[in-house]
């Protein structure tokens, strides 16, 4: 198979991998509360669960980035990583207590760790210029996979059955159906994903008489050079040793140093690899602070939807798939613009654009819907207006600092860096679910202080505006040599 058709099914499985994650999300999020109400779960318990999930990433991530850095390999890690994303939705499926449940997510989200080996990946696999347009590609599979998750419920709401000693109904299906999917992903990951490198592209670029004048060339080249006999300047032990030899009537080559293994040049790598050195710069400390704040306010406001409709207009499992849908085609939407946005524009506008689009959500949901007023029509219409905003900036910061992110730090490290990166993320989705579950009777407290940091994330890219942008490499000067 031609190293292009290797790529393109390898893209497209990296795209597969994101849409399931997507699916997973919408399918589960919009049941869980319910689920857990028929567990007797106390309210905690939905952010509980939730945070689980990311917790368990957390703590995947740099692990598995790590991982892929030292052997450049992300298909084992993969596949490695599928299996607890199976195990954790059966376990849900099988959903027995309360407990098992919360165990279901954190066991699930292991498996999101892979996500920094595959951020890896294709940083390493993506010209500079083209990253935005890909991660957004990338992100945009997830998101279609929101939009995707609630139409599967539509069917899965309507499942009543038994299968041997487990029951499957509205709460228990999704499980289920995630597990299968994830089963058959592991078959798509084995026979279409390859661990493919720039190398192997630059490689298939070379038509076959180029590869035979090098290879002409190479034999060209004499075993013994120049330099070899007659020394450079400082050389005084080989000269010596040289006109030794040569007195003996004995010449011998001297074999050049064998070249490194890729293992041996990762290994150099982390050796000189300084993590304060890498993460506190102040560009880094802005692009993670906007990855943990964005994910905060996002993941702080999906949990305060659920509770939110069903108090205000008393929604089910139908009408929050729906509202959850129809949020997936504007998120895409997002994506697609900011994809084209992107070539016209630097990420930081990108990023400043979004964080805009943020605030003017934050300020909307703190004035209009901690304490809503007026009729039905009128609390759907401010509530409809508020989550518009929200999910119209997302598209914009996430695909600008994740792109930003992949170029201010180093390549060779980029899927330990991605880790961090995703783990400070998971970190935002562990706190704001548990910030907002604790405070959904006191919306001013919740939304006044995701406000606060929203306005500090906005100083803070102000002020270091000028350094969010691809750091500038200058290849040192060759040095000449002086002759006395």
């Amino acid at each position: 198979m031609d190293f292009r058709r290797k790529k393109r099914l390898t893209f497209f499985t990296i795209g597969l991998i994101f849409l399931l994650s997507g699916i997973e999300y919408a399918v589960i999020l919009p049941t869980i509360w319910r689920y857990l109400q028929t567990l007797n779960a106390a309210p905690y318990f939905l952010g509980l669960s939730l945070s689980a999930f990311s917790f368990s990433g957390l703590l995947a991530g740099p692990l598995f980035g790590h991982w892929s850095d030292r052997t450049l390999t992300t298909k084992k890690i993969i596949l490695f990583a599928n299996i607890f994303e199976i195990v954790g939705n059966f376990m849900y499926f099988m959903g027995f207590s309360k407990w098992l449940l919360l165990s279901s997510r954190l066991v699930a989200g292991i498996g999101t760790g892979a996500g920094s080996s595959i951020f890896g990946f294709l940083t390493r696999n993506t010209a500079p210029e083209d990253r935005s347009t890909v991660f957004a590609a990338v992100m945009a599979c997830r998101q279609a996979g929101l939009l995707i998750g609630p139409g599967f419920n539509l069917f899965l709401r309507l499942c009543d059955f038994e299968v041997g000693p487990f029951t499957v109904n509205k709460y228990t299906a999704p499980g289920l159906f995630m597990c299968l999917l994830w089963i058959l992903l592991q078959l798509v990951v084995l026979f279409m994903y390859w661990d493919i490198s720039p190398e192997d592209e630059r490689r298939s670029q070379r038509s076959p008489e180029q590869i035979e004048e090098e290879e002409e060339e190479e034999e060209a080249k004499p075993l013994v050079g120049p330099n070899e006999l007659s020394g450079s300047y400082g050389t005084v032990t080989s000269i010596q040793s040289r006109a030794s030899s040569m007195a003996n009537g004995d010449l011998t080559h001297v074999s050049p140093p064998p070249s490194p293994t890729p293992e041996e040049i990762s290994s150099s790598v982390f050796k000189s690899f300084s993590a304060s050195r890498e993460f506190l710069r102040e560009e880094v400390v802005v692009l993670l602070a906007a990855q943990f704040i964005t994910l905060f306010n996002q993941t702080a406001l999906e949990t305060m939807v659920t509770p939110l409709t069903q108090k205000f207009f008393n929604f089910g499992e139908l009408e929050n798939s729906i509202m959850y849908c129809v949020c997936g085609v504007e998120v895409i939407a997002g994506f697609l613009f900011v994809r084209w946005f992107s070539k016209r524009a630097a990420e930081r506008v990108v990023l400043a654009v979004g964080l805009i689009l943020c605030n003017i959500s934050c300020v909307w949901c703190l004035i209009f819907l901690a304490n809503p007023q007026g009729g039905f029509a009128w609390r759907l219409a401010e509530f409809i207006i508020g989550v518009f905003l929200q999910v119209l900036g997302l598209p914009f910061v996430a695909v600008a600092q994740v792109s930003l992110f992949s170029k201010i730090t180093a390549e060779k490290t980029q899927g330990f860096s991605q880790g961090i990166r995703r783990s400070v993320g998971g970190l935002a989705t562990i706190l704001g679910p548990l910030w907002a579950g604790g405070l959904t009777s006191n919306l001013y407290v919740m939304l006044g202080v995701m406000m606060g940091l929203l306005a500090l994330l906005t100083v803070m890219m102000m002020v270091s505006y000028e350094r969010l942008v691809e750091p500038v490499t200058i290849d040192d000067p060759t040095e000449t040599e002086v002759e006395d």
